[in-house]
């Protein structure tokens, strides 16, 4: 799965908070978010997976007058991948390959202002896929045929962050549990996705223009 696919439902609900900012006066009504960090593979998932460099992007869109909001969020995290067991139809185990999700979850969260300070928790549910390499090897021409094995699944993920508020924006770190409902390797993949970066409080742009 392409990263084109998640866009337009990234791009669908900031339309829609673009057009609910209007209607209210709450200072948190929209943010958009851009994240980097790890993602920590945990128990059985780390018999295959070794975390690597992970981003992610989403948007905080408030919900009512009180600290409610939606948060639709894109992980896309890196892991190097070291197989346990050839997929069928292969003959050889990938070892320190690179392995790649695209899985969108959409969660409930709850949002508490404290002066300059924010402390907020989520929990949600949505899915994806993680890419797998595999490589096919010819003996008779000496050549490695690498290709990509997609992995479907639904996924859980629940969570909680911290912010600060530099003016337009708010510097955060959040942490979160991410279960997913397919087995890898014949073993659960669950991971801790640990992240900092940016939110851009697009409500107050918004009232600019």
């Amino acid at each position: 799965m392409k990263i084109r696919f998640l866009t337009p439902i990234i791009l669908l609900c900031t339309a829609l908070s673009i057009n609910a900012s209007a209607q209210t006066s709450r200072p948190d009504k929209l943010y958009s978010m851009s994240g980097v960090g790890f993602a920590f593979p945990m128990g059985q998932t780390s018999d295959y997976f070794k975390p690597k460099f992970s981003t992610s992007l989403g948007i905080n869109l408030g919900l009512g007058d009180s600290g409610l909001f939606l948060y639709p969020k894109v992980s896309l995290h890196a892991f190097t991948f070291n197989q346990i067991t050839p997929d069928p139809g292969f003959a050889y185990t990938i070892q320190k390959g690179r392995s790649t999700t695209y899985l969108l979850n959409v969660a409930l969260g709850y949002r508490k202002i404290v002066n300059k300070w924010a402390f907020y928790g989520f929990a949600g549910a949505g899915g994806g896929f993680i890419l797998t390499p595999q490589a096919g090897v010819n003996a008779s021409t000496l050549q490695v045929n690498m290709d990509n094995k997609s992995n479907s699944l639904g996924i859980a993920e629940g969570g909680g962050g911290i912010e600060y508020n530099i003016g337009g924006a708010n510097l955060f770190i959040e942490a979160s549990y991410m279960y997913g409902f397919k087995k890898i390797q014949d073993r659960t993949f669950n991971t801790v996705p640990i992240s900092i970066g940016i939110k851009p409080n697009l409500s107050k742009l918004l009232r600019k223009l």
